[in-house]
């Protein structure tokens, strides 16, 4: 089973290095680790909607209100990551984000967000991967001095994402040329106009 530590260890076994067996022992892989972890993590759930990361929530509204412009202010969940809709998914509501928050012109803001998933037994071992590949990226020019290593990694690190992306994406149902919002409207506008 995968942990924060062992996808480090395996990191640093990528780069040649020795790995950790503890984000506190006397190491440099262990403080670059325990350092880099949170926010090399946080990047790669950011970085695509994954499924195992991805939430769905009904807000209220907050008890103040925007200065103009907005009725209603909403504030994010404190474990979100990034913002995938609002709304109904056949919705596609106006909003704008600010400093934390939603501003919405309804009194319910339904959000589907990626959120900082820290439980690893629900990840996809693809996205292990990608995490892994990730933090040697992270590791690679301070451990091992050399530019041309770290260019390396990225690129793998490219690929990975690229096959981990697309192995996630075709587990869900895909869109269907009718699912389309913006097309049901234009084609409902073509048969009242006859200009179908």
């Amino acid at each position: 089973m995968a942990s924060k530590v062992s996808i480090c260890s395996n990191a640093l076994l990528m780069l040649g290095v020795n790995p950790i067996a503890s984000f506190d022992e006397d190491s440099q892989g262990a403080v670059l680790a325990s350092n880099l972890w949170e926010d090399v993590k946080n990047a790669t759930l950011r970085s695509h909607p994954w499924n195992c990361a991805t939430k769905r929530v009904s807000l209220a509204p907050e008890s103040t209100t925007p200065a103009y412009e907005w009725p209603y202010s909403y504030l994010l969940p404190g474990d979100w990551l990034r913002t995938l809709s609002v709304g109904e998914e056949t919705e596609d509501p106006a909003f704008v984000m600010e400093n934390g928050r939603i501003l919405f012109d309804e009194s319910e803001l339904k959000l589907r967000y990626v959120f900082k998933n820290d439980d690893l037994t629900t990840w996809d071992t693809l996205l292990i991967l990608a995490q892994t590949t990730a933090m040697a990226v992270a590791f690679a020019y301070p451990v091992t001095k050399s530019a041309a290593l770290q260019t390396s990694m990225e690129t793998t690190l490219a690929q990975v994402l690229q096959k981990a992306r697309g192995v996630n994406g075709s587990e869900d149902t895909g869109e269907t040329f009718g699912d389309s919002p913006l097309l049901n409207a234009r084609y409902a506008q073509g048969s009242r106009t006859g200009l179908r």
